[in-house]
């Protein structure tokens, strides 16, 4: 099985990532051990499977 570490601003902001969902604005995902955590006004820029990254930017926010 393949987990990722999200990464967003050059840091790692979860590890072990097992499922990803694009909702809107934000990134949605969860872990192996069900944590969920949501990422607002995110998208996603670099999925790099070798290396387990999730790469994450921040979208200007809509007014």
């Amino acid at each position: 099985m393949c987990e990722f570490n999200v990464i967003l601003n050059d840091k790692i902001q979860i590890k072990d990532i097992i499922y990803t969902k694009v909702e809107g604005n934000k990134v949605v995902v969860k872990d192996i051990l069900g944590k969920t955590m949501e990422f607002e006004n995110c998208r996603i820029i670099e999925v790099d499977v070798p290396n387990a990254r999730l790469v994450l930017d921040q979208t200007k926010e809509e007014s």
